[in-house]
């Protein structure tokens, strides 16, 4: 056989580089997706719902499903117990004695840990059973910061560890301390880097059955790789890995990196099928559980140095860098810090540095991987420093960028800590960055602007984009005497497979699961190219299915590596099966394999195309006529290529590594413009300029710029997951988790360089992940520069929302007015979001019809809001049946109310402690009875706090909920002292206060 350079395709029009429409569009748009939840199920499939923990932090002292189990179409219910006896905790890359199995066992350690599985006939009978699953806390403090965790007085969350710092190493390249002591200037800062993520469309989908005997588990689900996970879950189950078949679904609604938390949702659904008795369970996530229980960003604390000259030259660097991963060190981490850490010098040439990394657990939910994965988090201390550096030395931020960019005759050039940068020319990026997004007009702007006394700003930042990653990388959490123990760990192998069937079609299966990047039109382009057909010919299966598709560890959807790596090996394979067909077509033509020409659906020998035979006649020859083909040859028309990029080696004895294969570059330029007023920021122009080797589909490659931009604005302006100081989670609903919509978002001016990848089969690298590191610290550096006339260095944090950025301006909010106040009391220890109210209201009745109210079981129960039973259980003491609604959720509590301090008619104390599937709540307030000529002025102060979902709702939700509460509540109380359906005076009072709420927000 030929070598596959043997044949070739004509000069004619190529595909591979051309904006392709996509054939994805079609289907989706007209409603024939096929995502997880569209799937069919087996006759008999269940539906699972879990339970999870509305504490931050405590232990479980006692668990009782019983009656549970008996609600109506409740098949099984799965509890820690079956959990221990079946599987084993998750493996973590850092051996340390830490355990997270796939529910929480001795204790809780976030809200939204999963502890109890309900299996039932319908996820509304499954959620319904919650009401009956009975559980004992004994609650315990609560570590809600970085700083919190590593102090001395922390609750330690994973007492075999005996420390919340899961990890921690310390790295030296070159000499950075004497680059240090010699250099002119020192500048040191310390950033923070919020814990946020991404919100797909479609949420978690697993479809997962237990096999009889021991043929283990299948699964189908919507989880998008590494396939590294595949062995963690494996282990898990305790099964061989060829006993865990995992299949995807052929569309996703989103990932954006997220739904590699997936993983830990397969291992629990194949366990409640087990607990089923082998009947299939489906569960998908909803809204809440994959805002607080999903993944996240690792927040970050980190304190960056940096030596340079007179002349902006930097010469070294000193990063001390704290990651947040919330409760467990999960798999894959701690993969933030070292997915990036052989390029943490960016684009610049620096010798020297020092990293020491440390890993802090928090009662919040695990980490995980997010669309730009580390890279956020390192771009917004390095670029910040670019800046501070350029203010400290008086220079223009675009000098220090040109005296220490990587220079194009370097490449590849080797970074300190082992990155082998690939190809590229950062100068010239820039350059077409400020030509064609229009620098010179921006400036002027900004000086126009701030003659006019207003705030304007332009920032830059410059970022290098990894792509295709070294699994290797991982280890150099390990020190080389633990790598040498364990055996070397590197590579980034991709696997395709291309077949002809015997009618001449050409199919197309890719290792890879995508989730709306266009995988399957860019591949049709790329085979289309190599075989001389149209785009339209190619079928590719995305249905990939471990148990009979080519794949391996690094298989998956994740590190921008299609355009490089998968499509790549797409070219490969079906390269080589050209070179097949090719020698097929010499010996039927009689010449030598390397004049076969594939051009527009034939094949001919060149110069000869009036003797062309059709690809599909060639292509099935082989079919049907396999004695036809030359000797020796084998009748399969099937290529399966494996291939791993060579550059790609295990880390070094000294600790460097080459963490990825390809590396893009981005220059973006933010101009903005604050409103002093309201503290909003307003996007005057955006720019991006992209280098990311050759361009496969321009308008997709567009497209995924324009959706990182998006993002990485979100993560700029809008996104952050907020805790409570007692860990209670706060951002449960799109009220709370802002994120941009086409409103908030300008269209960015988008520049592209091409310099091809000299790694990578078709010079192509990823640009999926760029803006998601570029525009967050973009943006800071613009908002930074306008706020600059102000004096001073200010202390930049994200998300630069309007307080915050109102904080940084100096304007202090007004008093706040009206006869009804709601806010947060001082800080206290506590279980769950807290509340405040107090205020006054007028009744047209006397403080004794009042008071008999109160008093009156029957009445009370007519006055509080959702109450649906009261009995009394002592003196003055009553159990309640409340069930209360707050946005999409609804609590049904069981409460206990007592009244207390009884001086009749003037006031009393009411306290109530309720308990519900969704969380508790707990309660107390004092109210006054003053008479007067209207009849009587109440008075009331009250202190709530909420736990669990109904916290989860967040602040302004549950702010307006517990107004409009109140509000009922005396509004009843008014109607049933008067003995009137609807008093005018109160009516009109809490119109007036509802109207004076809407107008407040």
């Amino acid at each position: 056989m030929s070598t596959v350079e043997s044949a070739t395709t004509s000069g004619a029009r190529k595909f591979v580089g051309q904006r392709v429409e996509r054939f994805e569009s079609i289907p989706l748009l007209t409603g024939r997706g096929r995502y997880g939840d569209d799937l069919g199920v087996k006759p008999g499939t269940l539906h699972a719902a879990v339970y999870r923990s509305d504490y931050a932090h405590a232990r479980i002292k006692s668990i009782d499903v019983t009656q549970a189990k008996k609600m109506p179409g409740v098949r099984a219910v799965l509890t820690p117990e079956d959990v221990r006896a079946w599987s084993r905790p998750f493996i973590n890359g850092v051996k340390i004695p830490m355990e997270m199995w796939a529910v929480a066992m001795d204790k809780v350690r976030y809200v939204g840990e999963p502890i109890v599985v309900v299996i039932a006939e319908s996820r509304y009978l499954a959620e319904d059973a919650f009401d009956g699953i009975k559980i004992e806390f004994e609650a315990q403090s609560a570590v809600s910061s970085i700083e919190g965790a590593i102090s001395k007085d922390s609750a330690i969350l994973h007492e075999a560890v005996g420390t919340n710092v899961l990890h921690e190493r310390e790295f030296n390249y070159g000499d950075p301390q004497a680059r240090f002591q010699e250099c002119e200037h020192n500048l040191e800062m310390t950033i923070e880097y919020p814990r946020n993520s991404c919100t797909p469309i479609e949420g978690g989908v697993v479809i997962a059955e237990y096999l009889p005997g021991d043929e283990g588990y299948e699964v189908c689900s919507n989880f998008m790789g590494p396939f590294s996970m595949h062995a963690v879950m494996s282990l898990a189950l305790n099964v061989p890995g060829n006993r865990l078949r995992h299949r995807s679904a052929p569309d996703s609604g989103g990932s954006f990196g997220v739904k590699q938390a997936v993983f830990t949702s397969v291992v629990l659904m194949c366990l409640a099928s087990r607990k089923a008795g082998g009947a299939p369970v489906k569960w998908v996530e909803d809204r809440l559980e994959h805002l607080s229980a999903a993944t996240a960003a690792n927040g970050r604390i980190a304190t960056i140095k940096a030596a340079f000259d007179g002349d902006g030259r930097i010469r070294a660097l000193d990063l001390d860098q704290m990651d947040d991963v919330g409760a467990y060190l999960r798999a894959p981490e701690p993969a933030t810090f070292y997915r990036m850490h052989g390029i943490l010098t960016g684009a610049y040439r620096i010798d020297d540095l020092r990293v020491r990394n440390r890993v802090v657990v928090t009662n919040k939910m695990p980490s995980g991987l997010v669309r730009g994965f580390g890279g956020p988090q390192v771009y917004f201390a390095l670029e910040r420093m670019v800046q501070r550096i350029a203010l400290h030395l008086n220079m223009d931020p675009l000098d220090v960028y040109r005296r220490n960019f990587i220079q194009s005759d370097a490449f590849p050039y080797r970074a300190a800590a082992g990155a082998l940068l690939d190809s590229g020319d950062y100068p010239k990026a820039m350059a077409a960055a400020i030509e064609e997004g229009g620098l010179q007009e921006l400036l002027r702007r900004r000086e126009e602007a701030r003659a006019q006394g207003r705030l304007y700003g332009i920032g830059y930042a410059a970022v290098v984009e990894p792509s295709i990653s070294n699994m290797g990388y991982i280890t150099i959490a390990l020190t080389p005497e633990q790598r040498a123990k364990a055996g070397p760990k590197n590579g980034g192998i991709a696997a395709a497979t291309v077949s002809i069937d015997l009618l001449g079609g050409v199919t197309v299966i890719i290792a890879s699961s995508p989730a709306g990047q266009g995988h399957i039109t860019v591949c049709a382009q790329v085979v289309a190219d190599v075989f001389g057909l149209q785009p339209k010919d190619i079928n590719v299966n995305v249905d990939f299915d471990t148990d009979k598709d080519a794949w391996s560890v690094a298989a998956g959807n994740y590190s921008s590596r299609f355009a490089g790596a998968v499509a790549g090996t797409v070219h490969l394979a079906a390269t080589r099966l050209r070179g097949k067909l090719a020698d097929v077509a010499a010996h039927q033509l009689k010449c030598p394999a390397n004049e076969i020409v594939f051009d527009s659906g034939k094949v001919y020998r060149e110069h000869h195309a009036d003797r062309a035979v059709p690809f599909a006649r060639l292509a099935s020859s082989a079919h049907w006529a396999p004695a036809e083909l030359p000797e020796g040859m084998s009748p399969a028309m099937r290529v399966t290529e494996f291939w791993t990029p060579e550059s790609l080696g295990a880390p070094t004895k000294d600790d460097r590594v080459n963490t990825s294969a390809a590396y893009g570059f981005a220059f973006d330029i933010c101009a903005v413009e604050i409103d002093r007023r309201t503290g909003s920021v307003r996007i005057d122009r955006y720019v991006t300029a992209h280098d990311a080797g050759k361009i496969l589909n321009p308008a997709m490659a567009d497209g995924q710029i324009r959706g990182a931009f998006a993002q990485g604005l979100g993560a700029a302006l809008l996104e952050e997951f907020r805790y409570g100081d007692d860990g209670a989670f706060q951002s449960g609903t799109f009220a709370d988790y802002l994120v941009p919509t086409s409103y908030e978002v300008p269209d960015p001016v988008i520049v592209h360089l091409e310099t091809p990848s000299p790694f990578t089969p078709l010079g192509a690298k990823g640009l999926g992940e760029g803006n998601n590191m570029s525009t967050p610290v973009c943006i800071a550096n613009a908002v930074a520069d306008a706020l600059s006339p102000l004096g001073g260095t200010p202390d930049i944090r994200l998300p630069l929302n309007p307080n915050r950025v109102l904080e940084l301006i100096g304007f202090e909010d007004p008093a706040p007015s009206g006869d009804v106040q709601i806010q947060k009391p001082a800080k206290k220890a506590g279980k769950g979001h807290a509340l405040s109210a107090s205020g006054s209201t007028q009744i047209p009745a006397p403080p004794e019809k009042v008071f008999d109210v109160l008093m009156d079981p029957q009445a009370l129960a007519r006055v509080i809001p959702g109450c649906r039973e009261l009995q009394r259980i002592g003196e003055n003491q009553y159990r309640a049946d409340v069930a209360i609604s707050i946005g999409m959720i609804k609590a049904r509590y069981e409460a206990t109310i007592s009244l207390s301090n009884i001086d009749r008619p003037n006031s009393l104390h009411l306290q109530g402690i309720g308990v519900s599937s969704l969380g508790g709540a707990e309660g107390g307030g004092d109210i006054v009875l003053q008479a007067n000529e209207q009849g009587t002025l109440m008075k009331y102060q009250y202190e709530a706090e909420v736990q669990g979902k109904v916290a989860a709702v967040g602040g302004r939700m549950l702010e307006g909920a517990a107004r409009m509460v109140l509000g009922q509540l005396f509004e009843q109380l008014g109607r049933q002292a008067s003995g009137r359906g609807g008093g005018g005076s109160t009516s009109s009072f809490w119109r007036r206060v509802l109207r004076f709420l809407r107008i407040g927000k």
